[in-house]
């Protein structure tokens, strides 16, 4: 049987990395890893947010296909699984059946920011302590080849290292071997170990066994939009993709298919300050333009605003950022720049609100929208986002002092209770646009940094790029 040699195989590499490398050599590197700075089991949180979530998989051969990818770019195919929307990506490391190595993980690791799963035969607890060393988030436990004990220590030992485990089972009995060990994530696998035959309708048939608490996971054999649906139907959180993925020729495009069509989203591009920036916006053509009229890296003044929105495109709609102006202020810029919205930061209640409405509605200015900007840190701040009377909410990062434009993501797992639609901001980028898009979905994406290079200036290829992303992965046709 395959999976008894596979095991064979794997007890002998492992004895002769152990020969070559001690274990407790491995535990003293290992231990030199501040785990108190690392974020708490980032592959569970991943994997719960939004209505399916997607493991994408790194592989370049199986028992049962052979070998898949001839070219085997590893590094870059897992930089599209990332910008393509995916919440972790399992990476094989088994050399000899799947043609895997920890090498793979490593420079992964080194070059995408999503968690990844390090998908081998875990039999000794030297390959969890490996794990660690070569940047996993995750490791994978099989049933079917261990003990509840034995998941059990391993899982105990995975815990105390920040790494996550997807306990997998085949069957109603590895089930429950999974829940006995105290399993957080169960993946069921489609594909038999022992015949390799492959029943997608096996996790739905065990999906009623696993409790809600524990995030449920669906492997092998995904391959269509129906799979995927069936699979949302039955409130599975996750699905392992693997063969069908590595032999997409793009990535982005495939994984869109998969999830289905999404409402396209509103897009803002904010901090536009040069002539050449309204160029590549008009071109564009996002929704809205952010001009910053209060202090910051990309301020602009009232006249130089008043000149960029005269350049503008009259589809796309300015928008003036400002910090707790004064009423007169909001008035002089909506009048002299003909911003269309005015975006308030800062100590504003509903009272300012109100206020600002009228004074705008007495000066003819009564179409001018407000939008109110919160930076949210914790749920008492998501009661003042949901009662704002403003005409839209956008939602930065939290940091003390700071009213935004830090490039750092909003909290992304607190915003999935907000039931106001809100416009999205925060280090939103190529790299992890499509994720939050799926997992938040917010009225609107607000973008920034990630549409400038390195010196800070805004750059037509990423503005081109990025909205083009937003495009495909929502099945948005860009001449629709």
């Amino acid at each position: 049987m395959i999976l008894d040699k596979i095991v064979a195989d794997t007890k002998r590499r492992v004895a002769e990395e152990k020969a070559a490398y001690s274990l407790e050599e491995l535990q003293r590197e290992v231990a030199q890893i501040d785990i108190s700075k690392e974020v708490a089991f980032p592959f569970e949180q991943n994997l719960t947010l939004g209505d399916i979530n997607f493991i994408c998989e790194v592989k370049k051969a199986s028992p049962s296909k052979g070998i898949i990818a001839e070219d085997f770019p590893y590094v870059e195919i897992a930089k599209e699984y990332e910008q393509a929307g995916a919440s972790a990506i399992s990476v094989l490391t088994e050399p000899t059946f799947f043609k895997g190595s920890l090498k793979y993980l490593q420079e992964i690791a080194k070059e995408v920011s999503i968690p990844l799963l390090r998908k081998d035969f875990i039999i000794d607890e030297y390959q969890i302590y490996q794990a660690k060393k070569y940047g996993a988030s995750a490791i994978l436990l099989i049933c079917s080849i261990l003990s509840v004990e034995e998941l059990t220590s391993f899982r105990k030992l995975a815990d105390s290292l920040n790494l996550s485990c997807l306990v997998e089972a085949h069957d109603e009995q590895e089930v429950q071997q999974a829940i006995a060990s105290g399993a957080r994530v169960i993946g069921v696998n489609n594909r038999d170990l022992k015949t390799f035959t492959v029943d997608i309708n096996n996790s739905i048939k065990l999906r009623a066994l696993v409790p809600k608490d524990i995030i449920f996971v669906s492997e092998s054999g995904i391959s269509t939009a129906e799979d995927i649906e069936n699979l949302r139907k039955h409130h599975i959180q996750g699905a392992l993709i693997g063969e069908t993925l590595m032999r997409s020729a793009n990535k982005v495009a495939m994984l869109t298919e998969l999830y289905g069509r999404q409402t396209p989203p509103l897009v803002k591009y904010c901090g536009v300050k040069r002539p050449e920036d309204i160029a590549v916006v008009n071109k564009v053509k996002p929704n809205y333009a952010g001009l910053v009229l209060a202090p910051s890296k990309r301020q602009v003044t009232i006249i130089e605003a008043k000149n960029l929105v005269e350049q503008l495109a009259p589809a796309i709609k300015p928008v003036g950022v400002m910090v707790t102006p004064t009423i007169e202020e909001v008035i002089e810029a909506c009048k002299t720049a003909k911003l269309q919205v005015v975006q308030i930061h800062g100590a504003y209640d509903n009272s300012d609100i109100q206020e600002l409405r009228t004074a705008l509605k007495q000066q003819g200015l009564d179409h001018i929208e407000i939008w109110q900007a919160f930076n949210v840190k914790d749920e008492q701040d998501l009661i003042k986002l949901e009662t704002s009377l403003a005409d839209k909410v956008l939602v930065d990062s939290y940091t003390p002092g700071v009213m935004g434009g830090t490039g750092k993501v909003a909290n992304w797992q607190l915003l999935t209770s907000v039931k106001r639609p809100i416009m999205l901001a925060g280090g939103l980028k190529a790299e992890n646009i499509v994720r939050a898009n799926r997992g938040v979905k917010p009225l609107g994406l607000d973008i920034s940094s990630g549409i400038e290079n390195s010196e800070g200036v805004k750059d037509e290829g990423l503005m081109v790029a990025l909205k083009q992303l937003i495009e495909t992965s929502t099945g948005v046709d860009s001449k629709e």
